[in-house]
């Protein structure tokens, strides 16, 4: 099989080496002509492109038989919700309507905060979307809804990603928010802090693309309830003796359960997370 990552970064990387190793064509995306190398050493090809760039989407997608976009906002503009507004515009929704318009089979990876703070006792694929104007949740829903317009598009929305060597731990990111951001976040202090290991993300991309699957899925650790930002942020600021973080609300994750039983009846099962 001929597949395309546009976007390689952490979950990127690690689905082109799994489709690599097992055999697979895989075609890998940069925005930046110094990761070429490093993206080879996984990928037969590599193409510095923006996911915005229709032509080069084209060229890069034709003959493949799928194109999974796991592109992510820069996280140094992700803090401000000014800057936010054009970043999640570009890497969002423009990739995903770009590739959606080249290629019929596109599979997005997307983000738990399209369900805002959730509604009901325990949120699945079906429901509600949150109303909010944030950048990220709203640049989320459209570009879901830009894969989603076809009859093949895939969606799989997981939450925090961790476990990369290369990743800040979570000791680094209270640290990184108090010294570069005056210790405020603008995440709410309320919402489950749901992680995936970068392998399970891999993995679940995997399944939806292999098993041919399309429309919506959560790829969301289910098992045990996971502590609130505030409870495991507040505990790493009392570990090291900082103040705790403050919290703008301005992106919201669900406050009650997140199930991945859809994603689990196909046979998914998370491994690392």
């Amino acid at each position: 099989m001929r597949y395309v990552v546009i976007g390689c970064g952490n979950v990127g990387m690690e689905l082109a080496g799994r489709w690599s190793a097992a055999g697979h064509h895989v075609v890998g995306t940069t925005t930046s002509q110094r990761r070429v190398a490093e993206v080879g050493a996984v990928c037969a090809d590599v193409v510095v492109l923006r996911g915005s760039d229709e032509d080069a989407v084209r060229r890069a997608t034709r003959d493949a038989d799928a194109v999974v976009l796991t592109v992510s906002p820069r996280v140094s503009r992700a803090f401000d919700a000014r800057e936010r507004v054009a970043e999640y515009a570009d890497t969002l929704t423009a990739s995903a309507a770009t590739a959606a318009r080249v290629h019929p089979r596109v599979v997005f990876t997307s983000s738990v905060s399209v369900y805002g703070a959730g509604e009901g006792a325990v949120v699945d694929e079906e429901s509600p979307l949150t109303v909010s104007d944030d950048a990220s949740p709203r640049n989320f829903i459209a570009a879901e809804r830009a894969v989603l317009g076809g009859d093949n598009g895939a969606v799989v929305r997981i939450p925090d990603v961790y476990g990369h060597p290369r990743d800040l731990d979570y000791p680094s990111r209270v640290r990184m928010a108090h010294e570069l951001l005056g210790g405020s976040v603008p995440f709410a202090p309320d919402a489950l802090l749901y992680r995936i290991d970068y392998r399970d993300a891999a993995a679940a991309l995997d399944l939806v693309v292999s098993a041919g699957l399309a429309g919506v899925y959560n790829a969301v650790p289910d098992a045990v309830l996971p502590p609130t930002n505030r409870e495991a942020f507040g505990a790493i600021c009392a570990a090291e003796g900082r103040p705790d973080l403050t919290y703008r609300s301005e992106i919201w994750t669900p406050v009650v359960p997140v199930s991945s039983a859809k994603l689990r009846a196909e046979g998914f099962a998370f491994t690392y997370s």
